[in-house]
């Protein structure tokens, strides 16, 4: 269901591509030229700071999914659903219609107000989600394996083997990147990734006033 189909005047841009290929870089540069984020990984982390959300996890998993404080440990929550598919899919049962809520609301209020020019959805699963039939178009973010392997050691301290058992998780990413509208690459610089989202932006925004 695209915005034309929800009555939405301003579009919405979805981004995809691999873990560590860049997408919050897209998402900070689009930012920048008047578009306004939804960011579900900053959504997550604010559903799970949620005491109702963490006394629910500690009912399930016990105190060890917790902090000292009461707080959601999310390093020991991944460990508990990241090798087991169906307790990922009841953590994701929980959080999911309260993020599709927040997300509803966020996207009324950028589409009222005058000063946003664009609504983008930076997901990590934008096509398993189907988040991607909300968008009227799709940026695909890639980058190569080495790529994102050095960033992911370099900023999160993952091992290949770990990125690679989350992206088995996933959809493949020639899929994605065959259903995207349009692909940037970020593998070199800051000033090069900027260029490119410039002149997708422009189109984007030129096809889709039409």
């Amino acid at each position: 269901m695209s915005r034309r189909d929800l009555k939405r005047k301003k579009p919405v841009i979805g981004l995809a591509g691999g873990i560590g290929a860049g997408k919050s870089s897209v998402a900070r540069v689009l930012e920048s030229l008047g578009a306004m984020v939804i960011d579900s990984d900053r959504q997550c982390h604010a559903e799970l700071d949620d005491p109702e959300v963490a006394a629910m996890l500690r009912r399930w998993w016990g105190d060890a999914v917790c902090g000292p404080g009461g707080e959601v440990d999310r390093q020991a929550l991944a460990g508990i659903v990241f090798d087991k598919p169906a307790e990922l899919a009841r953590l994701e049962g929980l959080l999911y219609p309260r993020l599709a809520r927040r997300r509803e609301e966020l996207l009324a209020a950028y589409e009222a107000d005058p000063r946003v020019q664009a609504i983008v959805l930076d997901s990590p699963k934008l096509f398993e989600a189907g988040l991607n039939e909300l968008c009227d178009a799709v940026i695909f973010v890639d980058a190569s394996w080495s790529v994102r392997a050095r960033r992911l050691a370099e900023t999160r301290g993952w091992s290949e083997e770990t990125l690679q058992k989350r992206e088995n998780l996933l959809k493949p990413l020639d899929m994605k990147r065959a259903l995207a509208d349009h692909v940037v690459v970020n593998h070199s610089s800051v000033a090069a990734l900027r260029s490119q989202v410039e002149r997708v932006f422009s189109s984007m925004l030129a096809a889709l006033s039409d």
